[in-house]
């Protein structure tokens, strides 16, 4: 229905000895809902086994109350998912449960591996056979096969051989335990409760349980996590890679009202649009905003231009939500189903319209039209952030690389496809002086096509559903 990139999945982790976990699980899988819509989970541990719930759609329809009350334990991970690796159905739904001589073992994952073929070639060496398309469900066989003693042990062997995106949660019957890849490309946070601790991919989903952000997980990061404490260090036996945070989690992915490094996203994203407007000005009546995701973007630029602010778009915000599928007419004008344009507001005008990305082109130049059939004198697009030319092998899907716009047409060509009177995106030095860390901090790979490890470029998403 939309022409976005799509984020993987959020992750949470909880130990309380009071609140039931499960519960504060729920409320933050709830907050991070917008990290992914087609299934979600939550598994438990009480000391002495393994409870796992997980459904297809939203944490709202998977979840009752009665599932909460059942679930129980002192220990509890849980998991929204967008697939990137593996089909959408309910055998890949997360978090995992797989079996070891130490006993169970649940695993969450947020983000994507590089190196799948490889760690799928281990894992079936070592004797597993794998249930579902997911590459997390190797790395939970890899954890539970490698060697030690105890489940430390076995996840510093395993974790170092990883490459590429990972947030990982994990569960055992007596422990909780998190770890982040070397390059920090997804957020994690860790935070504290009144009678415990908790983990999640962003900090919003800490502020609706009450826990108190008390910093990021490092990268490279193993962390075990009960009432009584926090277990900390390092997994990365050889030298650490540069940082390579993902520059889409401040366009696009996380909520505005988390914060990522110490900044407030909705904060960044005014500057973007701040940087936006200074080297791309416009003569327009005012500003308005693809709803939502752009809208501090689009605030931002009129401050910086000295234009009006306004909206001229109205988003069914639940439209996105439903599992009734729209008959053929209505999906063709699918964007008619979640905007809705104020024809009194857009007449005549001058329109600097502002969205956050144009991936494939195939949702803009209906909102340009939508735009024009409401009345509107001219429609100037402007994009806070560089042309997406290459596809996303972290944890994003951003659709294949021959289908992304900008991979084979030029800023002026898009311009005519998508039918504005003009059209400017952010640059790539714009986009690093908003976000506020060095350049070399950052994976911009989706923008210049170098990526902060080797990937396989012809892998796609469903690649092990064929092997």
């Amino acid at each position: 229905m939309t022409d976005r990139p799509h984020e993987a999945c959020g992750v949470v982790a909880i130990a309380s000895r009071g609140v039931e976990p499960a519960r504060l699980a729920f409320f933050g899988l709830y907050s991070l809902q917008h990290r992914g819509q087609e299934s979600a989970g939550i598994c438990t541990a009480d000391g002495e086994s393994l409870r796992n719930l997980t459904g297809m759609g939203l944490v709202s329809q998977v979840f009752h109350e009665r599932d909460l009350a059942k679930l129980g334990g002192q220990l509890a991970i849980g998991h929204t998912r967008y697939s990137t690796t593996g089909a959408s159905r309910l055998e890949n739904a997360q978090p995992l449960v797989v079996t070891s001589d130490l006993g169970s073992l649940a695993l969450a994952h947020n983000g994507n591996l590089v190196n799948v073929d490889e760690i799928r070639e281990e894992v079936l060496r070592l004797g597993a056979r794998p249930r579902t398309t997911t590459d997390s469900e190797l790395v939970a066989h890899l954890i539970a096969r490698s060697p030690g003693q105890d489940w430390l042990s076995r996840m510093r062997h395993a974790l170092d051989k990883l490459s590429g995106a990972f947030c990982l949660v994990m569960l055992t019957r007596d422990g909780a335990y998190v770890a982040r890849d070397p390059w920090g490309i997804r957020p994690l946070v860790l935070g504290r409760l009144s009678d415990g601790w908790a983990v999640a991919s962003e900090s919003c989903a800490l502020d609706t349980i009450g826990a108190q952000l008390i910093r990021a997980v490092e990268p490279g990061e193993l962390l075990k996590i009960g009432a009584d404490g926090v277990h900390s260090e390092q997994f990365v036996q050889s030298t650490m890679p540069a940082r390579a945070a993902c520059s889409f989690e401040y366009i696009y992915f996380a909520r505005p009202d988390s914060l990522i490094d110490g900044q407030l996203v909705y904060a960044t994203r005014e500057r973007m649009g701040e940087e936006l407007a200074r080297e791309h000005p416009v003569s327009a009546d005012f500003v308005m905003p693809v709803p939502d995701s752009a809208t501090p973007a689009a605030i931002g630029y009129a401050r910086a231009a000295g234009l009006p602010y306004r909206e001229g778009l109205v988003k069914n915000r639940y439209i996105g939500r439903t599992f009734i599928q729209p008959q053929q007419q209505q999906r063709e004008f699918g964007v008619d189903l979640k905007f809705n344009p104020l024809p009194e507001v857009l007449r005549d005008q001058r329109i600097a319209l502002v969205d956050d990305s144009i991936v494939r082109g195939t949702t803009t130049p209906r909102i340009v039209s939508m735009l024009r059939r409401a009345g509107a004198a001219e429609v100037h697009l402007r994009i806070c952030a560089p042309p997406i030319r290459h596809a996303c092998h972290l944890g994003v899907d951003t659709a294949p690389e021959d289908t992304l716009i900008a991979n084979h047409h030029s800023v002026p060509e898009i311009r005519g496809m998508v039918g504005a009177d003009s059209l400017g995106y952010l640059s790539l030095p714009g986009l690093v002086r908003a976000i506020g860390l060095p350049e070399d901090d950052l994976c911009n790979a989706c923008f210049h096509g170098r990526y902060p490890m080797t990937v396989d470029a012809l892998r796609d998403k469903l690649a092990l559903e064929r092997a």
